[in-house]
């Protein structure tokens, strides 16, 4: 399909389709809501905490990964909703660049992760190892580290012992919480018919060994657990990858279309603006 441009002459018509131009619109305008939504709902997460707890938990704290992820969505759906509806050759070019480099990223993390495991594995053992230490720090990450270790029936990072380095869980002499030498509810071997939940279930386990411990909570690091678990869905993380990839390319290649219209169209218009200022050319 095919639009006539305000101004242009007979013989000039606009090459950009308007299929390609409005569905790269509401393509862009969906994941744009999207960003507004994940930068709404980071804000409202990190001005509600505590100021002390804020800035403690600022490395491992989920509301600025949301954050951050949605003012870059938000900055690249704007360049691609602006640029589309405008017919702007720089602002596509802009999207453009930016979802090409963001999957090539991705496909190197994923091909650099998958030959140096070793690395990725202790830089996640790293990021694990500090959730555990700002456990209490953060109410948005407890919950998020509560819900894996009950997801993935584990405990700490690499043992439940790791739960010695956060300062109300260890067992030093002037440790004087409550917590003294316990674990985090969530490592404990809770029976789905209990209908409340004993919060003090892991009091004082740190001081038993493996055996006397794993009685009554899960003893395996949650390193492992996730290494099993992504062992036993690969073809899962795959279609997963696979989704993540496709929007990209159709952003790509919807853009890449519309530049090409666009300067087909530029080019028709210089053509023709030269033959009526010099008709006999």
């Amino acid at each position: 399909m095919a639009n006539r441009r305000r101004g242009a002459t007979d013989g000039d018509f606009s090459y950009v389709s308007r299929v390609v131009k409005y569905t790269l619109f509401l393509f862009n305008m969906i994941f744009w809501v999207i960003a507004l939504v994940m930068v709404a709902i980071g804000v409202y997460a990190r001005v509600s905490k505590h100021a002390e707890a804020a800035r403690a938990s600022l490395s491992v704290d989920p509301a600025v990964l949301l954050m951050v992820v949605g003012v870059l969505m938000f900055l690249i759906t704007f360049c691609g909703c602006v640029g589309s509806l405008r017919e702007n050759i720089c602002l596509l070019q802009i999207f453009c660049v930016f979802l090409i480099l963001i999957f090539l990223l991705q496909l190197a993390a994923g091909i650099l992760g998958f030959i140096f495991s070793d690395k990725a594995r202790a830089k996640v053992t790293e990021l694990i190892n500090d959730a555990v230490i700002h456990y209490r720090d953060d109410l948005d990450l407890q919950n998020l580290i509560d819900y894996g270790q009950r997801e993935f029936g584990c405990c700490g990072g690499t043992a439940f012992t790791d739960w010695q380095h956060n300062m109300y869980f260890n067992c030093t002499p002037e440790n004087r919480s409550r917590e003294r030498c316990s674990v985090p509810y969530s490592c404990c071997l809770i029976s789905k018919d209990e209908a409340v939940i004993n919060t003090m279930c892991g009091s004082g386990l740190q001081l038993q060994n493996f055996l006397e411990a794993a009685e009554l909570i899960y003893t395996n690091g949650c390193i492992d657990k996730l290494v099993d678990w992504i062992h036993s869905n690969l073809f899962l993380l795959g279609g997963v990858a696979l989704g993540l990839a496709i929007p990209q390319l159709v952003g790509i290649m919807l853009s890449q279309i519309m530049i090409n219209q666009i300067r087909e169209q530029i080019d028709l218009q210089n053509y023709n603006h030269r033959h009526q200022s010099d008709p006999w050319r």
